[in-house]
């Protein structure tokens, strides 16, 4: 049985040379090993597999080069010692009322950002701008299927069946992994505790989701696991999909059940994200974590201000730093969202696999998003959106901020009564849940695990 995406694939040559390069690595030793595998003839795609294998060995074994201006670290204290000064944890004074109305703020909108993402999943800026362009929109203003488009645009389009026939179908938030992961992480916590280790998580995943449900360093992870390659080094060990998106999508229930604690909220994140991903990879999802935090308690709609909090929780020497502060400095120099997204657009290749899936891209997009939407719900997931790249996961994160900063009350249900407050997992035990249940159970779990 050779699954394609279990065997290695010509493409994933160039992923590993773009993440070695951009890690810092000399991999001038190499390079003509890249340029004979990215020329080869995969006709024994057996010796393939084995040269693949071989050489990303050989790459991990390669030092950072001398003059590599960022420091990076993937363990937690390596991490800790890089990060900026920033509170490490807030004073949470809401009621319960308040608190539930957040936290059912930050499911909601995280379902919600989702849902208006997946079905333009994989969509390029050519496809859908023209679509917009073509109906005389200026951007998105609602779910897609239900902006006043004609039918025969979507035809022409050739998107009738991916937007119209699956809005036609939503009775509930369907299952996404976006929303996989965020039940799963409240599954571990109600199972190990806020103590749960890496391999508690690893272990969760191999007894609840189906490999095949999981995607890029997610399951190369998770093949590791099943051949005994423990974490951490199972997000190392021949992994050209380290520093993508997987993890920070992972990052959402940590936030919510560390409300006001953005180092413990990161801490988390980083005992999710080690499994499978290393320096921007985990910084990603430390990131959101710790926004979330701060977010249930910030006393003002100031997205800037949540912003710097999440950094506070990593290195400020890293890439991924010195992409969301281009962000920041974009929006005081008063740079338009259209001008920001366009930098993004000449900074990162939406075709270019490698680029659409990474973590600064996405995370950049989210940082846009929630800037420059300000306290408008649907004004931030649709910011989150519109540019493409991963508009799911992009409009799930936002989502989920902008929700967990407003609060539930101040959402309107223009985003969330289609929902019927019902969401479908994966996930063992949450087949079909309430989202307002979960908002309810993880109040519960934050409060138990509250010193």
């Amino acid at each position: 049985m050779k699954h394609q995406y279990l065997w290695w694939q010509k493409v994933v040559v160039e992923h590993e040379r773009r993440h070695a390069v951009e890690e810092g690595r000399d991999i001038a030793p190499l390079a003509g090993e890249f340029a004979s595998l990215q020329a080869a003839d995969l006709a024994e795609d057996e010796v393939f597999q084995h040269r693949v294998n071989e050489l990303m060995d050989r790459v991990a074994k390669l030092p950072i080069r001398g003059d590599f201006p960022y420091r990076e670290p993937s363990d937690l204290e390596g991490i800790r010692a890089e990060r900026p000064p920033g509170p490490r944890r807030l004073e949470l004074k809401l009621t319960d009322e308040a608190l539930t109305d957040r936290l059912y703020g930050a499911w909601s909108g995280r379902c919600a950002g989702c849902l208006l993402g997946k079905p333009l999943e994989g969509l390029r800026t050519n496809v859908l701008w023209a679509l917009l362009r073509d109906a005389g929109c200026d951007g998105l203003s609602d779910y897609l299927w239900r902006m006043d488009i004609p039918e025969e645009l979507f035809a022409k389009h050739k998107l009738t069946e991916r937007i119209l026939a699956f809005g036609r179908s939503v009775q509930h938030m369907p299952e996404d992994d976006d929303t996989n992961f965020t039940v799963t992480a409240l599954a571990i916590v109600k199972k190990h505790g806020l103590n749960f280790t890496p391999e508690n998580v690893g272990d969760f995943w191999i007894h609840n989701i189906p490999l095949m449900h999981t995607c890029t360093a997610e399951r190369i992870a998770y093949r590791n696991f099943t051949a005994n390659v423990l974490p951490p080094a199972s997000a190392t060990f021949r992994n050209p999909c380290r520093e993508w998106i997987g993890a920070q999508i992972r990052a959402d229930f940590f936030g919510y059940v560390a409300a006001g604690d953005p180092q413990l909220a990161a801490e988390l994140a980083w005992r999710d994200a080690c499994i499978s991903h290393t320096r921007n990879g985990i910084y990603g999802e430390m990131w959101v974590a710790a926004m979330l935090a701060a977010a249930a308690v910030a006393a003002t709609d100031n997205p800037a201000e949540i912003i710097e909090i999440g950094l506070s929780q990593v290195p400020a020497r890293s890439r991924f730093t010195e992409g969301i502060r281009d962000v920041l400095t974009w929006r005081k120099q008063g740079s338009s969202y259209a001008q920001a997204v366009d930098r993004i657009h000449k900074r990162w290749n939406e075709h270019n696999w490698h680029d659409w899936h990474h973590t600064i891209a996405n995370a950049q997009l989210v940082a846009i998003a929630m800037l420059w939407g300000g306290s408008d719900f649907g004004s931030v997931i649709t910011k989150a959106v519109y540019p493409c790249f991963d508009t799911d996961c992009n409009g799930a994160t936002a989502g989920s901020v902008a929700g967990m900063m407003l609060g539930a009350s101040r959402i309107s249900g223009k985003w969330t009564d289609l929902m019927n407050d019902t969401l479908h997992t994966g996930v063992s035990g949450y087949h079909v849940v309430k989202i307002s249940g979960l908002a309810a159970e993880t109040l519960k779990l934050l409060k138990a695990n509250r010193t």
